[in-house]
């Protein structure tokens, strides 16, 4: 992976890039983590495809811009970095806020699109109850009390009963919060309170779309996820039986199996 700073229209931005390969698949990051979450995942993939990692503006070491980040502003950088790296067209992963950040994208850019996958993520909006707990987490930040988080949610994005062996990826993720400016930090909470409902663009794309789910998700309840899935027909799924939030680290071979599944089965074309 060739590791480098990139215009991407008048944003700078921290990408990773293999280089090689005819299909490309790009890898968004999700809240409070940066293009070092893929690190372990991409030998999975990059023999296979050529794979772009980014630290989407406001985490990682790509620079904050303002005081909200939206799910467009990011989905436009992300295509402006992929005009600048040469590439025309990908399938996008989107983990979590990568994948609101995806939504957006194919909203926006379907035409640069081979397919759209959500892993660990979805098209509805925050309820008001989630879009309060993020309003307290923007207070938490700004009273400079960040390590609550770093404390909290780190572990949480894992199923209980791999707590134990993952030990070492809670860490380096809790590192990640610690690294992570503040300012970063609010700019994306207040983009995800911002960000809309994106099912009905969902259902009418005509993107390729594939769900990676983790049955033990703490975020993203399984009755939430049933749901989403009974409601978009048109999506594939693949469960991860064993998985909490982080189903590419906690099981990375069944997750690249069907990514690379999902690739060879969608569009031909690549620059």
């Amino acid at each position: 992976m060739t590791e480098k700073f990139i215009m991407a229209g008048p944003t700078a931005l921290h990408v990773c890039d293999s280089e090689q390969g005819d299909r490309c698949v790009v890898l968004l990051h999700g809240y409070l983590e940066s293009l070092l979450v893929w690190d372990d995942f991409v030998p999975f993939l990059y023999k296979k495809l050529r794979v772009v990692t980014l630290d989407l503006p406001g985490h990682g070491i790509s620079v904050v811009t303002g005081d909200t980040h939206t799910m467009e502003f990011l989905a436009d950088t992300v295509a402006d970095a992929l005009r600048a790296l040469g590439i025309s067209r990908c399938t996008l992963v989107g983990h979590s806020m990568g994948g609101y950040v995806a939504l957006a994208f194919c909203e926006r850019h379907p035409e640069m699109l081979d397919g759209l996958v959500l892993l660990s993520s979805t098209p509805n909006p925050d309820t008001p109850e989630k879009a309060e707990n993020r309003r307290r987490e923007i207070a938490l930040v700004k009273a400079g009390k960040k390590d609550a988080l770093a404390r909290v949610a780190p572990a949480a994005g894992f199923a209980e009963e791999n707590h134990a062996r993952m030990k070492d990826a809670i860490e380096d993720l809790t590192e990640q919060v610690f690294v992570t400016e503040d300012e970063g930090i609010v700019a994306l909470l207040n983009g995800m309170i911002a960000r809309k409902d994106q099912n009905g663009m969902l259902r009418q794309t005509k993107v390729p779309v594939l769900f990676i789910l983790g049955r033990k998700d703490n975020y993203i309840p399984v009755e939430v996820a049933e749901k989403m899935v009974a409601e978009h027909p048109e999506a594939r799924v693949v469960w991860l039986e064993h998985s909490g939030h982080m189903g590419f680290l906690e099981e990375p071979e069944a997750t690249a199996k069907a990514l690379l599944d999902f690739v060879a089965s969608t569009g031909t074309e690549q620059a």
